[in-house]
């Protein structure tokens, strides 16, 4: 028991200690400071707003956010920087109807503690001559003055966690914090139109929308107008809750929910349970591991939504999450079955860019991007099977390859199931079944790996293809073309948010579908597994998925036995780059006992 005069063990920390614990939870990264002050920037009625990012060495230094929105008095600016104050509320019943995305009084106390902040701001219409001038470096205000400023505000955010050097430590590299970037400004300008938005980084413009009544207009602007040509509206009412916005034909669809952008109430946000929702509405139509492109605007009765669940805001709490969400399957799926779905067929166009106008020294050229169809008559040949063994005899030609003893006993193939598994008889008489992709995956990643020292391994394509990227997936590249580059590929920018493919690994064989490129670019960009193994692996896994025979290819027996031969020379025949098993072996003994024969 302790003495009632010992030193107390609970002691109530210092202020500058608390603001920097709670800024730790509003601000996580340069993503979180572009986040509230933007959304502040709505709030304050802007109609255009621009958002300044500069870099050296490798980390952003400044976040400048300059609006024409209502700005502020000298006395309300001061304020602004007060933890907890707010203009948005005024008690605990607000919170049930806010309309507003911030509410919390936290943001710019919250910045301010971690960072030097320069603020500047003038009312509209109030006709002063001079506006208000505010400096504040960690949580210490260090200037307050008059100052002449256009009406609105502009606030300058520079170096970033100054004072909590170990916070600052763990930002990721510059592309993958203006990715974040990037992903947020998608979602902020496309929950708000009517405002005209404008990105620059390193004063290079990166993204731009204007105002418009039309949220298509946004979505051209940000996703191309190739998007826009293959999604339609949805439009549906319901006593608690309305749906707009627009989904994708099944002919449009990624391997990732990159493209799944969700506004409630106005505000962008992130949600699994939706998410699912959009893509239960496609049942069938849709093959399990792909999702649609859905941009879809939710107005739910404030009274089952909680905003209030987490300091970003972008979570959200949904009482009713079961009629929610079978109110958007049913919205989506009727928006689907209104429209007709059949891709249309076509015709062969030999595209063509061009590059820079001739000159004295440099003569104009065009290069063909899509290879034109000949005319002419051709046998009808199932196109599985010839894809199929051009990816079997792209891995059979690998040259450099180190032999090894088999790990596997000779297995001869004696039929196949569902596409997916190859049936084969050991030398032993045991039953083994294979997993075709997984083991095609295996023997392209390892001749991937084990490719010889300065050999060749990029083939030049006939058609370079242009890969169009959003500006999320461009700064993703940007890191990565280093290690494409030492895979085989030969990527090049192309101009804004384009790059030109011009060589591809050589082991994914010919290319007939362009598409792939664009697949395995995706894959890279939403790999969930960038924290756990480097880029080159990552590239090197996914490589192999990609050229890899596609579960479901329907294989003869031959190709079969194709795969299985290949699989044996490897070092690890047992399971895939991703861990899954390649075969199961059953014995004569393990099929008794199954059939109850022992």
């Amino acid at each position: 028991m302790t003495s009632e005069h010992s030193t107390p063990v609970i002691h109530v920390l210092d202020q500058s200690t608390v603001n920097k614990i709670a800024a730790g939870e509003v601000v996580e990264r340069p993503a979180s400071v572009v986040k509230e002050l933007v959304e502040n920037a709505i709030d304050a009625g802007a109609r255009s707003i621009r958002i300044d990012l500069s870099a050296s060495d490798g980390k952003i230094t400044s976040i400048r956010i300059i609006d024409d929105g209502s700005g502020m008095s000298p006395q309300d600016a001061l304020l602004a920087f007060v933890p907890h104050a707010t203009s948005k509320i005024a008690g605990i019943k607000d919170l049930d109807t806010i309309r507003t995305l911030g509410f919390r009084g936290e943001a710019l106390a919250s910045i301010a503690a971690v960072s030097r902040v320069t603020l500047i701001t003038k009312p509209q219409g109030s006709g002063a001559v001079t506006g208000t001038k505010i400096v504040i470096a960690g949580g210490t205000v260090k200037e307050h003055a008059g100052t002449g400023a256009p009406e609105g505000t502009s606030i300058l955010v520079e170096d970033l966690f100054f004072n909590i050097p170990a916070r600052k430590k763990f930002l990721k590299t510059i592309n993958t914090e203006l990715a974040r970037i990037h992903t947020l400004m998608e979602g902020i300008c496309f929950s708000h139109p009517e405002i005209s938005f404008r990105l620059f980084y390193n004063s290079h413009e990166q993204m731009v929308t204007d105002r418009s009544t039309r949220p298509l207009d946004t979505i051209a602007r940000l996703f191309g107008a190739d998007t826009v040509k293959h999604i339609f509206p949805v439009d549906a009412a319901y006593p608690f809750m309305t749906i707009t916005g627009y989904i994708s034909k099944p002919s449009l669809s990624r391997k990732d929910t990159a493209r799944m952008l969700v506004i409630i109430n106005g505000r962008f946000i992130s949600s699994l349970l939706i998410n699912g929702a959009v893509r239960a509405g496609y049942g069938t139509l849709l093959a399990k591991d792909r999702s649609p492109v859905a941009f879809l605007s939710l107005q739910i009765d404030c009274g089952l939504v909680d905003v209030n669940v987490h300091p970003t805001k972008k979570l959200v709490r949904l009482s009713r999450e079961k009629e929610i969400a079978e109110a958007i399957r049913k919205a989506v799926s009727a928006a689907l079955l209104s429209h007709d779905l059949i891709p249309a067929a076509e015709a062969p166009v030999q595209k063509m860019v061009s590059l820079p106008t001739a000159t004295d020294n440099q003569p104009a050229y065009t290069y063909p991007l899509a290879e034109t169809v000949s005319s002419g008559v051709s046998e009808s040949t199932h196109a599985g099977t010839i894809d199929s063994d051009q990816r079997l005899r792209q891995t059979e030609l690998m040259t450099g390859i180190p032999v090894v003893p088999s790990k596997l006993p000779a297995i001869e193939v004696i039929g196949e199931f569902g596409g997916i598994y190859i049936l084969g008889r050991t030398d032993t008489d045991e039953l083994v079944i294979i997993d075709q992709h997984a083991a095609h995956e295996r023997i392209l990643y390892e001749q991937v790996l084990l490719r010889l020292k300065g050999e060749h391994h990029s083939q030049e394509l006939i058609w370079p293809v242009i890969l169009h990227s959003t500006p999320k997936e461009t700064s993703v590249l940007q890191d990565l073309l280093p290690a494409l580059t030492l895979e085989g590929f030969i990527l090049e920018d192309f101009g804004r948010d384009t790059f030109i493919v011009r060589a591809i690994p050589v082991v994914l064989g010919r290319m007939e579908n362009a598409g792939i490129i664009d697949e395995i670019i995706s894959d890279l960009v939403n790999d969930a597994s960038t924290g756990s193994v480097n880029n080159r692996e990552r590239i090197t896994r996914i490589i192999a998925c990609r050229g890899a025979i596609k579960a479901g290819t329907v294989c003869t027996r031959e190709q079969c036995q194709r795969i299985v031969n290949q699989l044996r020379l490897t070092r690890n025949p047992f399971t895939c780059p991703h861990g899954r098993p390649t075969i199961i072996r059953f014995s004569r003994t393990d099929l008794d006992t199954m059939f109850k024969r022992t």
